[in-house]
């Protein structure tokens, strides 16, 4: 009987390898790995909290559960802009951490191959270390994210949380 449950287990992470959650940030397409996806939301009432990074927004309330918020553009440095009926909020478990991530659409899930993923650029910017590598689908290019690094890096803390 247990057999048969791992099995279950093994069969349902094979099923989402590979398959990466894809969404734009200004001008660029970016991955995450769908494994990590919990739900996409639209954007709810953000509460403010005093002392955060700039990129973490603050917190909502999702379902009795309160989670943090942390914009994906202020993340990357890139230009603040306002929310609007295409901005997501993307909710990720990450080893049982849950976290809100505001994107500005999500796009599709895809199916990248091992074989069509490249390692990242190697330029030693602060960035790359949460670059996973770079999808390869038909002409186009994806970004796609190493969610763990991203959330964990010193300007998105979210230990206090």
């Amino acid at each position: 009987m247990a057999e048969a449950a791992f099995a279950e287990v093994l069969e349902t992470e094979d099923s989402q390898k590979g398959k990466f959650l894809t969404f734009h940030l200004m001008n660029e397409d970016y991955g995450l790995e769908i494994r990590y996806v919990i739900e996409i939301i639209g954007i709810l009432n953000i509460t403010e909290v005093p002392d955060m990074p700039p990129s973490i927004k603050g917190v909502i309330n999702l379902r009795g559960k309160v989670i943090p918020v942390m914009d994906v553009r202020l993340r990357f440095n890139l230009p603040e802009r306002e929310y609007d009926d295409r901005t997501c909020i993307v909710v990720v478990d990450v080893d049982g951490a849950t976290v809100g991530m505001v994107v500005d659409q999500v796009s599709e899930v895809v199916d990248i191959p091992e074989s069509q993923i490249e390692p990242p650029p190697t330029s030693g910017g602060v960035g790359s270390s949460y670059i996973l590598g770079m999808g390869k689908i038909d002409d186009a290019v994806k970004i796609l994210l190493n969610v763990k690094e991203l959330l964990a890096s010193s300007d998105a803390d979210l230990d206090a949380f």
